[in-house]
């Protein structure tokens, strides 16, 4: 399995970042998403759909429990592991379904272990479950989803990949290689920086500096194309 695709979901920022780091320390991991509250959960799960959300139970708005309950029937891949500071909702967390729950302060080892139930849960499901029809952006505190047939390229640019679609650009927090794992037949690299809409693509074009460039269906500027790309790209183009 790649790497396990998590969402962190509790209302205070500290706890937040307290997870965040015990996860940095286990292998194989990737943070996706952060959240606040429980619209957002049931928000990033619907556009991400990651292997599983780590949740608190005292959330503002729709509480953890709920949250829980309504994950199981939207988003049925995404497992839920609870990460709260009272042990008395354990029996309610798993008759919401939940795969785990781990008391505040969380133990490293107990942490590993709830991700190793992850993976045993996913092991047994089909590769095609939940698969993702949208990207979701940030925006000023809120989520915004982005469909994924309005998806024109992908640029990374420092820690985050910019996302170029029809109603503007938006930023993201996935990396590009793992974009590009989830979406080998929608995207293509052109760059190490680039990944481009295989519908987008019309043709490769040689500039005067002699560098090679993807001309979209969309219009705007040619997108440059590394040379080790070239000759992927000509050989889809063909096939298009």
């Amino acid at each position: 399995m790649r790497s396990l695709k998590l969402v962190i979901a509790d209302d205070e920022p500290m706890a937040r970042e307290r997870l965040r780091v015990l996860l940095s320390e286990q292998p194989g991991v990737e943070v996706v998403a952060e959240t606040g509250d429980g619209q957002q959960v049931l928000e990033a799960c619907a556009a991400l759909q990651p292997h599983a959300v780590l949740l608190d139970i005292a959330m503002p708005g729709i509480d953890g429990l709920e949250t829980a309950r309504r994950l199981a029937e939207a988003s049925p891949g995404t497992a839920v592991v609870f990460c709260t500071a009272y042990d008395a909702h354990a029996l309610s967390a798993f008759e919401a379904a939940a795969l785990d729950y781990l008391v505040k302060p969380v133990r490293p080892e107990r942490l590993a272990a709830a991700l190793e139930r992850v993976r045993t849960f996913h092991a047994g499901r089909p590769a095609t479950a939940g698969r993702r029809t949208q990207l979701c952006a940030r925006l000023r505190g809120s989520l915004r989803l982005i469909p994924l047939d309005e998806v024109r390229y992908l640029q990374a640019e420092e820690k985050y990949v910019v996302v170029h679609h029809a109603r503007g650009e938006d930023l993201i927090e996935e990396s590009l290689r793992s974009l590009e794992e989830d979406f080998p037949d929608r995207f293509i690299r052109i760059h190490r920086n680039c990944l481009v809409a295989r519908e987008e693509l019309v043709e490769l074009r040689r500039g005067s500096d002699g560098h090679v460039r993807a001309v979209l269906r969309s219009g705007g500027e040619p997108l440059e194309v590394s040379r080790r790309c070239v000759p992927q790209l000509r050989q889809t183009l063909r096939q298009l």
